[in-house]
């Protein structure tokens, strides 16, 4: 069971039920992401060699041993899930880190999908390829049986810019058919990539994404100047926001001090953010 200790000794106890918890901070009007996701996969304790450090992350209790989470700092019962030097403490992803981290696969998900509706369009592109004579056919027939009921309506499907299209799209060649099917699933397989180097926030893959969608950008704009709709203006505004919040919040390409300056803030928001609050000095660099 979680539980704080008061600065006068006492404790607080804190029971989590289906992943809420049931202290005051509970009906606060902002999420705690660190509580939410140790109600979701578990607390991570550790026990470091460093007595001073030691003693302020452990705390003994009538019913037994306790140790301060490294995500949420509350302290939890029972054994530590790992020990030894206080540089080899896992960094557990905490605060603004793990704000990050949801962003990120939440743009994880929107890949993927899109990745799988892209590789259903080029499948059924080189299907249509394959079969293009019969599709027409069949299309043609279709056209003749809903082309009075669309009059009925006042509605000219000879003049009709999707039925215009479909009939542009029989007079490609087979070759280039293929040739956009192939082009459609290369796109499929980086968004699908991307997805998953996002979902386990590998830096090479923040760099992927921001490379390949800076990329499709003016084709993108370009489209718009083609046809407005509000899927291509939304789509168009998602992009551009996920290329500026991974290039800034992850420092790619040395922005805000690069590789260098992002380790540190990783590491300082998981295990020395926990020292600090724990009391322990820092020597002077």
């Amino acid at each position: 069971m979680p539980f704080r200790i008061n600065r006068n000794g006492t404790f607080v106890y804190g029971v989590r039920t289906g992943g809420v918890h049931t202290s005051a901070e509970a009906w606060g009007m902002k999420i705690d992401w660190d509580r939410r996701t140790c109600a979701r996969k578990g607390h991570a304790t550790y026990a470091p060699d460093d007595p001073r450090l030691r003693i302020r992350l452990h705390a003994r209790t009538a019913l037994g041993d306790a140790w301060r989470c490294l995500r949420c700092g509350d302290f939890v019962l029972g054994e530590p899930h790992g020990s030894g030097p206080a540089a080899e403490a896992p960094l557990v992803p905490r605060g603004k880190v793990l704000r990050d981290l949801f962003v990120l696969r939440f743009l994880a998900v929107e890949r993927a999908v899109r990745g799988v509706f892209i590789v259903l369009v080029a499948v059924a592109v080189w299907k249509f390829s394959n079969s293009q004579d019969a599709v027409r056919r069949l299309f043609d027939e279709y056209l003749d049986v809903f082309r009075p009921v669309f009059r009925h309506f006042h509605y000219d499907l000879d003049h009709s810019p999707v039925v215009g299209s479909v009939q542009k799209a029989f007079g490609y060649r087979h070759s280039t058919l293929v040739l956009v099917a192939g082009l459609l699933l290369a796109y499929a397989l980086i968004e699908l990539i991307e997805a998953v180097g996002l979902w386990y926030a590998k830096r090479w893959a923040e760099y992927l994404t921001v490379v390949a969608t800076a990329a499709f950008l003016p084709l993108e704009i370009y489209e718009l100047t083609e046809h407005i709709s509000w899927l291509k203006i939304a789509t168009l505004v998602l992009n551009i926001l996920a290329v500026l919040y991974i290039a800034l919040a992850k420092r790619l390409f040395g922005l805000r001090g690069g590789r260098r300056k992002f380790d540190e803030e990783r590491h300082s928001a998981s295990l020395l953010e926990v020292e600090e609050s724990a009391g322990v000095a820092h020597a002077p660099l």
